[in-house]
């Protein structure tokens, strides 16, 4: 029967390789800002039990985060909830401290996005003109009724204002 429950735990839990690289990351982290650089580290070791409390730790912060993420999104009069109502459940939830940290990490999870966004649009760009050269054209840019493509190729390669 206690195979169960902890199969049970695992099924919905976090996984457990990434639960692992975090805690140990993160104890290795506070291990050198703890002991002198001239002492040599060691590999940190957790248990199997404490790495399941870490993670159903992890679980029961995130249904929690995630209620009163939902709560604010409904009083707002929304269906979706978006960061910024996480980032206030948060505020809410007494993690301050969790804020800034939190809005450095969107604001550069938005900057690389928008990089492969702009990355992939190129790509598309050059598989046009690729494919337009292929058709016997001789590299300039031909309109043939598509303005739209061609003023959006322009813009993404900086001749317009």
């Amino acid at each position: 029967m206690a195979g169960r429950a902890h199969a049970d735990a695992g099924s919905e839990g976090l996984p457990q390789a990434n639960v692992k690289r975090v805690v140990k990351e993160k104890l290795a982290e506070l291990a050198h800002e703890h002991f002198d650089d001239d002492r040599k580290e060691k590999d940190v070791l957790v248990n199997k039990d404490a790495l399941l409390a870490f993670s159903e730790s992890a679980k029961i912060f995130i249904h929690f985060l995630s209620a009163t993420a939902n709560e604010i999104c409904r009083e707002s009069k929304r269906q979706t909830i978006n960061a910024d109502d996480v980032l206030k459940a948060v505020e809410e939830l007494d993690f301050p401290e969790f804020c800034e940290p939190l809005k450095a990490a969107l604001a550069g999870f938005r900057k690389e996005n928008d990089a492969k966004k702009q990355d992939s649009k190129r790509k598309e760009v050059a598989r046009k003109r690729k494919a337009g050269d292929s058709n016997g054209t001789d590299g300039d840019i031909h309109v043939n009724g598509r303005l739209d493509e061609a003023v959006t190729m322009a813009e993404d390669e900086g001749f317009t204002d």
